[in-house]
């Protein structure tokens, strides 16, 4: 089951707060007219379908992408192959950090989910560009604070949270990002998100819609009937 399409430059990730490093950092969109075109003459642009992988865990490291339109999910596996989803991410974000300049090995995988074009930026060329125009420099210093907000956010609910606490908050950020429905994330995909298993979700799923917190609905998304419930598990 593929996530739904979200809202332009908003993401899927766990996070204490719905409204939490939601929106991409836009870099292009930041950037003098002038530095913009130096920065597309340097770019290549590429387009994905589903399924199809930008780059894998293990990697050299040689630029970033710039995400355009589409979605595009980043993951690590563990030695032992457990997988955990890092997040979803749509127009304006971008992917391949935490290098801004390449170098080394990129720490995760990042694959399509629907189909995506993105701007790939050569690493060395990406620096040679930012020793020369500063507004580039400052808009990829806070691309990459919004970055590490999102994983600052992952990794604090991950280190304090219990398992029902991590999945509620997870719920109520994607119900936040719609119209009060699910993003038709699998069981499997929830888990991933929040370091848990499968069948723990599904049995979890059921227990809050037990509670009259959740409803299934027959697209296979489901309904929170009750947000200050959800938001108050612990």
């Amino acid at each position: 089951m593929r996530p739904a399409a979200l809202p332009p430059r908003q993401t899927i990730l766990l996070s204490p707060s719905p409204d939490k490093a939601s929106v991409g950092p836009n870099v292009l969109g930041r950037l003098r007219p002038e530095t913009r075109d130096a920065v597309l003459a340097i770019g290549r642009r590429r387009e994905y379908g589903a399924g199809e992988v930008l780059f894998h865990q293990g990697d050299p490291h040689d630029g970033i992408f710039l995400i355009e339109s589409g979605l595009v999910k980043s993951f690590y596996v563990s030695e032992d192959g457990r997988e955990i989803t890092l997040g979803f991410w749509t127009e304006g974000h971008y992917v391949g950090a935490p290098q801004m300049f390449g170098g080394g090995e990129h720490a995760w995988t990042s694959i399509v989910i629907a189909r995506t074009r993105c701007l790939w930026l050569p690493g060395e060329e990406l620096r040679a560009l930012s020793a020369r125009h500063n507004d580039l420099a400052l808009a990829l210093i806070d691309a990459l604070v919004h970055k590490s907000e999102c994983y600052c956010a992952v990794l604090q609910l991950l280190a304090t949270h219990s398992m029902r606490a991590r999945l509620a908050r997870l719920l109520s950020t994607l119900t936040a990002r719609g119209d009060g429905s699910l993003v038709r994330l699998s069981h499997h995909e929830l888990a991933c998100m929040i370091g848990s298993t499968r069948q723990w979700v599904s049995l979890s799923m059921a227990r809050l819609s037990e509670e009259g917190i959740l409803a299934r609905r027959a697209c296979g998304g489901y309904e929170v009937l009750d947000r200050e419930a959800l938001d108050a598990v612990r």
